[in-house]
């Protein structure tokens, strides 16, 4: 019997010993864990994701559709600047050093814009639910005001307005009197 229990802990030793060898040259078998698997690609999945998908508050997500606006055809002019920051102040009650930052950030998080235009909805879909309908009426007004603040708005500026207006003001289909 004690021979036994001589080769189980021998055993558990030789076993203990080479993962301690493995690991020390770089071979980690704790890989192999399904549950670290799965908590270490969900953390790689919230790190990497692109963050214009995670604004969830309205002031940003509008001024960010803002900057998109004025930059939809190309760099933004120095008339739709000043509209966005005057914008910035006068209805987000920012201060002059807020609006020029909340205009620097919205303008790094949009990059090309390559997101907003392809796929809106989604990249609005995390501050919908706390927009209000006044505050949706709002940003379409103020996106209509950044079009205009340089002339006509472009057919880009247009499409851009569109799909924002269908994404904050959606339309109930009308439906019979029992479906």
């Amino acid at each position: 019997m004690v021979h036994i229990i001589l080769a189980v802990l021998g055993s558990l030793v030789t076993v203990l010993w080479y993962l301690h060898r493995l690991a020390e040259m770089g071979i980690d078998l704790g890989g192999l864990n399904p549950w670290l698997w799965r908590r270490r690609r969900r953390w790689r999945k919230h790190y990497d994701a692109n963050p214009i998908y995670k604004i969830d508050h309205p002031m940003e997500m509008t001024a960010l559709l803002l900057v998109a606006v004025a930059k939809a055809d190309g760099d933004m002019s120095s008339q739709e600047k000043q509209t966005l920051l005057n914008v910035f102040r006068d209805e987000f009650h920012q201060s002059e050093r807020d609006a020029a930052g909340l205009l620097i950030s919205s303008t790094h998080l949009l990059g090309k814009g390559d997101e907003v235009r392809s796929d809106l909805a989604t990249v609005m879909a995390a501050s919908l639910d706390r927009c209000s309908p006044a505050q949706a009426q709002s940003a379409l007004e103020l996106m209509q005001r950044v079009a205009e603040s340089s002339g006509a708005p472009s057919a880009m500026q247009s499409d851009l307005l569109d799909a924002a207006r269908q994404a904050l003001m959606p339309t109930l289909a009308p439906k019979g009197k029992w479906r």
